[in-house]
């Protein structure tokens, strides 16, 4: 088994995502290698994989190193013991071949998109989310990836919930994602550079620092609550202070990233 392996800058990481998952649409592994660089990583036998060439043109000004490496044949195993059940306050959060736990859960399948709720930022944003008031108001999840965050939300009684995401796998990973937690959650195909802005009480915005200031400069008319993250802890400051009506409420910070919790006064 190859494991082909692409290091970008972190600053242009959304972009070359979204083009490396043209050529390989069945998912990437992302892993961090320092605050300026992230990993992306696809699996498969020779002849299977993209096209080195074909790489390096997707990935543009972005790409830092491509290099592929043989794996040991029982990768996909070792590959799921990876994921492991994660506890999160009252929220257990794990992938469906481990056995169910008590109280509130999310299932997510790793396989189906990028995002399983292990990311520090993601747990963050779901430590904030835990924090609020449970009530019936709608949401808007951007850049909404296998779902985490708005199944979490529609489990916690939120609701309506819409997911948005430039990307068809993240949309379909979010409505099987949902289905099989037994929650219903919309999911749309949506550029959050030239669309509309979603409009919802309450937005989750698990993005990258260049996407929340554009967000940021484009939004008039603010939501009730937000709650962004994707963000280095030095990040947090600058992008709090953009959006203009909102006030920080609370922070969280963990292994270097950081997600902030801004409300309307």
């Amino acid at each position: 088994m190859i494991r082909l392996a692409v290091r970008v800058d972190r600053e242009h990481a959304e972009l070359a995502l979204a083009e490396l998952l043209v050529l390989a649409p069945g998912g990437v592994e992302e892993v961090d290698v320092s605050d300026a660089v992230v990993e992306y990583a696809v699996y498969g036998a020779e002849g299977e994989l993209p096209d080195l060439g074909d790489v390096r043109a997707a990935a543009g000004d972005a790409l830092v190193d491509v290099r592929s490496t043989v794996v040991a044949d029982d990768w996909a195993d070792r590959w799921r013991e990876f994921h492991r059940p994660l506890q999160i306050a009252s929220l257990h959060l794990r992938a469906p071949w481990h056995p169910p736990a008590d109280g509130l859960e999310v299932v997510i399948d790793p396989g189906q998109a990028f995002g399983t709720g292990m990311h520090p930022t993601t747990r963050l944003c779901l430590e904030l989310l835990l924090e609020l008031p449970r009530e019936r108001v709608a949401v808007a999840d951007l850049g909404c990836g296998s779902g985490v965050l708005g199944i979490a939300a529609a489990k916690l009684g939120f609701g309506p919930v819409d997911g948005y995401d430039h990307e068809a796998e993240s949309v379909e990973a979010t409505l099987a994602n949902a289905r099989a937690n037994g929650v219903t959650v919309g999911a749309h195909r949506w550029d959050l550079r030239r669309d509309p802005i979603p409009q919802a009480p309450l937005v989750l915005a698990n993005l990258l620092r260049p996407l929340l200031l554009e967000l940021a400069a484009r939004t008039t008319d603010p939501p009730r609550t937000l709650i962004a993250s994707g963000l280095l802890a030095d990040e947090a400051d600058e992008v709090a202070a953009a959006f203009a009506g909102l006030r920080e409420d609370d922070r969280r910070e963990r292994d270097g990233w950081a997600a902030v919790l801004l409300r309307r006064p």
